[in-house]
């Protein structure tokens, strides 16, 4: 009996110390059980808390003050052409708009896959240029099955053609599928002045893993805290990004780690203070077709921090053999195959 009292003992002591190192700010970690115990939480589960607190072990927490408000999902679609600037083939080979439905299946997928972001107010805006009513009814099916409000916009190229050069950086004539493709990144910039607070800008073939968007809301919450300002998110890991030598930075984000990059195509993730902060050098990218044509967000790299994951979160469904595609060591199958069409 001596012994079950003592026991008894050492539980309530436990607990009373408990809550007082709860109350300090203070986390109790049991090696032996693999718990935190102030957490009542198993070490290898989701320990951060959104807009509070970012922990990962063994480098203990993050105090979060850049506390991420909102989310607008801004999706630029083009399902009548399968490439803008090449006559090749996608990976799996199948018509452009299989590439869009499953891109935003992935997007819903992953904000679902993370029960923390219903803490946040998270809006889909779909920026469409000259889809077929068939293809258009397909995506309005996507949201509802998965009974979300999302607002279609329909792109009118006349409205922004005026002011776009028609003659490229390189001097040749720029395309149609160009002029609507500059025409469709300035009408989502648009959109983005009603936004509350983050942004993500996304194309129509880029697939993400269940985990891109959680990682990438956690992440920026605490890359910025640390840094106190904010930052450019890009996605993916693109294979071009290993064809050059030059110096990096890492840092260690949720569950990933990441790392400084001097360069993306157009599908990041930034704030609306960001935007309107460069908004003359984000909206140069419509007007004028550079090269490369990411180049006015290069320059914003230069004076911003930029991070892409290692792995990637999302894939950009390109032809195989496409530098700007394809990330490495990821199983694009498994990412195909987990949103497929049902």
């Amino acid at each position: 009996m001596k012994n079950i009292k003592n026991f008894k003992k050492a539980g309530f002591f436990k607990k009373i110390f408990i809550k007082i190192c709860r109350k300090l700010g203070y986390e109790i970690i049991d090696q032996n059980q693999f718990e935190i115990v102030t957490l009542n939480k198993k070490i290898n589960e989701q320990i951060s808390d959104i807009g509070q607190n970012s922990i990962n072990l063994p480098l203990g927490k993050v105090k979060i003050t850049r506390p991420v408000k909102a989310l607008d999902i801004i999706i630029r679609t083009c399902s009548n052409v399968n490439m803008l600037t090449q006559n090749k083939a996608r990976l799996f080979e199948r018509e452009k708009i299989e590439y869009t439905l499953r891109t935003i299946i992935s997007i819903i997928n992953s904000v679902n896959y993370n029960p923390m972001l219903k803490k946040i107010r998270i809006s889909y805006k779909v920026v469409d240029h000259n889809s077929s009513r068939e293809n258009l009814l397909k995506i309005d099916t996507i949201f509802k099955k998965y009974n979300i409000d999302y607002k279609l916009i329909n792109l009118d190229v006349s409205k922004f053609e005026k002011e776009i050069h028609e003659v490229n950086e390189r001097g040749d004539k720029v395309s149609y599928n160009q002029i609507s493709n500059m025409a469709n990144i300035n009408q989502s910039l648009e959109e983005s002045k009603n936004s509350e607070d983050l942004i993500y800008f996304v194309e129509d073939d880029y697939i993400h893993q269940k985990n891109s968007i959680g990682e990438m809301i956690l992440t920026y919450e605490r890359i910025a805290s640390q840094f106190n300002k904010e930052i450019i998110i890009c996605p993916s890991d693109y294979p071009y990004l290993y064809t050059k030598t030059e110096p990096t930075q890492n840092f260690l984000g949720q569950d990933y780690h990441w790392r400084k990059v001097n360069e993306t195509l157009c599908t990041f993730l930034t704030s609306k203070k960001m935007v309107e902060k460069y908004w003359d050098k984000y909206l140069s990218m419509c007007k004028k077709e550079h090269a490369p044509f990411e180049k006015p967000l290069h320059e914003i790299y230069e004076k911003e921090l930029c991070i892409s994951p290692i792995p990637s979160l999302a894939v950009h469904f390109t032809n195989v053999n496409s530098i700007f595609g394809l990330s490495p060591n990821v199983d694009w199958e498994k990412i195909w195959e987990e949103n497929k069409l049902n």
